[in-house]
């Protein structure tokens, strides 16, 4: 039997998981089913592109229901919140400047499920969290990045 991939992730990243499923299974699904029949009442299929358009959709919708139950079915959950707030870890938030510059940047350490850079969330797979993870608030770290290496000084875990 093959063992199941674990989900890092937070209640709050759950959360909107699961209404993501709720959404796709009430509304995307029965509004697709309906563009499907819509398509077969122009007639012949094989030329049809609105009904290959359709059943496209489908596919696509039923595959991320599949793909959301089994990301929920194997979550675990993370606290940020715990008694060790001097270590860099999973559910954290972040802050650190870059040397030499001193641009300051804050990220939570979320897993690949919710990543969100653009919410300051980033993925515990990602080369910077995985130089952080583990450090401490003062530690110099060097990070290699797609675009090159920075070095940063890690100001405060939340």
């Amino acid at each position: 039997m093959a063992i199941e991939k674990e989900y890092p992730m937070t209640k709050e990243g759950k959360l909107k998981l699961e209404q993501e499923l709720e959404q796709l299974k009430t509304v995307k699904r029965k509004e697709v089913v309906e563009r499907i029949k819509i398509a077969r009442s122009f007639g012949d299929l094989s030329e049809n592109s609105e009904y290959d358009s359709a059943k496209e959709e489908q596919a696509f919708v039923e595959g991320r229901i599949t793909t959301i139950e089994n990301m929920i079915r194997n979550a675990k959950i993370i606290e940020g919140n715990d008694s060790n707030t001097d270590t860099v870890s999973l559910g954290k938030s972040v802050t650190f400047v870059e040397l030499p510059n001193g641009d300051e940047e804050t990220y939570s350490i979320v897993g690949s499920v919710e990543a969100d850079p653009f919410e300051g969330k980033i993925s515990n797979d990602s080369p910077i969290a995985k130089s952080l993870i583990g450090k401490r608030v003062g530690d110099k770290v060097s990070i290699m990045t797609p675009g090159g290496e920075m070095s940063v000084k890690i100001v405060s875990i939340d």
